[in-house]
């Protein structure tokens, strides 16, 4: 069947039109979904910002504050480094005089400065358990220095004896170079 007429060619030719018509139309809003989505986005973007911005700063300001103390602690490290030192020295001397330190409590050092010696004073409490002559020889221990690996002292400030327990609270002095 051969297409002739002019009437089918226009029939043709506007099937043709409103197939790329609806085509287009179809892709058009689609598009113009997309760009009102975007435009939503965006809008919820730039209300986000300056909240976002204050929130930056502070956490910011949070980091300076942190990176202070970080260099303010590393600082007071090397302080920190002999009191587990001393704390790994009376576990030793405990361990050597069959005693159990149950707790180990240190405070941050400080300098105590006699003539020309400055000496980083360290206050410890321990908490003992073991049998009544076993705890004498750990205090007893502790205050002769005979046990110590470190170049330190320690000065016993109190004792508590209680039902195979003794709580000792001493000071330990190390030599500053």
């Amino acid at each position: 069947m051969k297409l002739r007429s002019t009437k089918v060619w226009i029939i043709v030719g506007i099937g043709i039109f409103a197939i790329v018509l609806g085509s287009l139309y179809t892709l058009y809003f689609r598009e113009v979904g997309e760009r009102e989505q975007l435009s939503e986005s965006l809008s919820v973007a730039e209300a986000r910002l300056p909240g976002l911005t204050v929130e930056r700063e502070e956490l910011e300001n949070r980091l300076a504050q942190a990176t202070s103390l970080l260099n303010k602690n590393q600082a007071e490290f090397p302080e920190s480094v002999e009191s587990i030192e001393y704390g790994e020295d009376l576990f030793e001397i405990a361990d050597d005089c069959n005693a159990d330190i149950t707790s180990l409590t240190a405070s941050t050092p400080t300098n105590q400065k006699v003539g020309t010696i400055t000496y980083s004073v360290s206050s410890f409490t321990v908490v003992v358990s073991g049998d009544i002559d076993d705890i004498l020889d750990f205090i007893y221990a502790i205050r002769t220095g005979d046990d110590f690996q470190l170049p330190w002292s320690a000065e016993v400030t109190g004792v508590s004896i209680a039902s195979g327990t003794a709580t000792i609270k001493l000071n330990i002095y190390g030599y500053k170079r």
